[in-house]
């Protein structure tokens, strides 16, 4: 037994054929590419695409600025540092310089005054 809305196989074929036309009037009554207000639209997407190109390059730059301020920071950061080691080394190696000549000083004064007492002591035995 047949139902009223079972489709046999022309049916079907009728309705796949009136889709496909209204398809291709849709397609057909599509704006063209020479129609004014269709050139409108595509001029307005190209200065939108343009803006949009011009805010990422500013953007990229900036970034890049940043960047480059950074690494200078870091650069000048890094020569203090440097510059500051250095001067405690120096600083250092300024107090050591200056205990080894106090040593030498004090070792000679230690020294004259044990000659000096050898001396003394030869002069009472002769």
């Amino acid at each position: 037994m047949r139902h009223k809305s079972d489709n046999g196989f022309a049916e079907r074929r009728n309705s796949a054929a009136e889709a496909k036309k209204q398809l291709l009037t849709k397609f057909a009554s599509a704006p063209k590419s020479t129609d004014p207000a269709m050139r409108e639209r595509l001029a307005a997407r190209e200065a939108i695409a343009a803006a949009r190109q011009v805010r990422r390059a500013d953007r990229e730059a900036s970034k890049k600025a940043e960047h480059e301020r950074v690494l200078m920071e870091a650069a000048a950061l890094a020569a203090a540092a440097k510059a500051n080691e250095r001067a405690e080394a120096e600083a250092r190696q300024a107090v050591i310089n200056d205990q080894m000549s106090r040593d030498v000083v004090d070792e000679a004064a230690r020294k004259a005054e044990r000659d000096r007492r050898y001396a003394a002591r030869k002069a009472r035995r002769a």
